[in-house]
């Protein structure tokens, strides 16, 4: 984590004023913003995030960057390999087993990949249109979260699947984020489209196309 995101991603901006590059958007998380602050990391992670953004800061400062900084929340989408919840149901409804879950009681902030994409696009075209050397935050949230508990038995419902799921089975992690960060705004021109439902019957409809291959 710190080879990649403070070497290597300070690397990348002193390459950058090098070679007169002073244009960059940026990839936070909403994971540093614990308990709804403006900073408080929950992991390391979210510590080395946060870390870049201070180096980012100097160059813009002194070196006359502009950058937007993204906070992305849960990224989801078909044909997602991670390891991630959504992954975690399929294959617990292919093989049977039981699922063995937390409470299930934090609220989760789902946002579909196209629509992450989209802002991704929409800051680019922004700091190509600006050369005022700044530093933007912005936040890739969905307009609502939901509760864990809510997002499974919709997947079950789309789906029409049944998992057994033994629910505090699993104790929460140190630092979860029970309420995601709710004081970021969304970047100009940019709303979350891919309403839940259809985000997840994508993801469902991959993923049965996959096992029939």
């Amino acid at each position: 984590m710190l080879r990649g995101n403070v070497l290597f991603a300070n690397q990348l901006l002193e390459g950058m004023r090098v070679n007169r590059v002073s244009k960059l958007v940026n990839t936070g998380t909403f994971w540093q913003h614990y308990n709804n602050e403006d900073y408080n990391p929950v992991c390391l992670y979210a510590a080395t995030k946060q870390a870049f953004e201070s180096i980012l800061e100097y160059y813009v400062q002194a070196c006359g960057f502009g950058a937007i900084t993204l906070d992305l929340f849960d990224t989801y989408g078909a044909d997602d390999h991670r390891p991630k919840l959504f992954n975690m149901l399929n294959k617990a409804a292919e093989t049977g087993a039981t699922l063995d879950m937390s409470p299930g009681e934090q609220l989760i902030a789902p946002v579909y990949v196209d629509d992450v994409i989209e802002a991704f696009f929409i800051a680019a075209y922004r700091l190509l249109s600006d050369d005022t050397p700044q530093h933007q935050r912005y936040a890739v949230s969905p307009k609502y979260p939901i509760r864990l508990r809510d997002l499974v038995q919709l997947y079950l419902d789309i789906s029409a699947r049944s998992i057994a799921i033994n629910w505090g089975a699993r104790p929460y992690r140190l630092r979860e984020v029970m309420v995601p960060w709710n004081r970021g705004v969304w970047i100009e021109n940019w709303a979350p489209n891919v309403e839940l439902v259809d985000g997840l019957r994508r993801v469902i409809s991959e993923h049965d196309k996959t096992k029939t291959r």
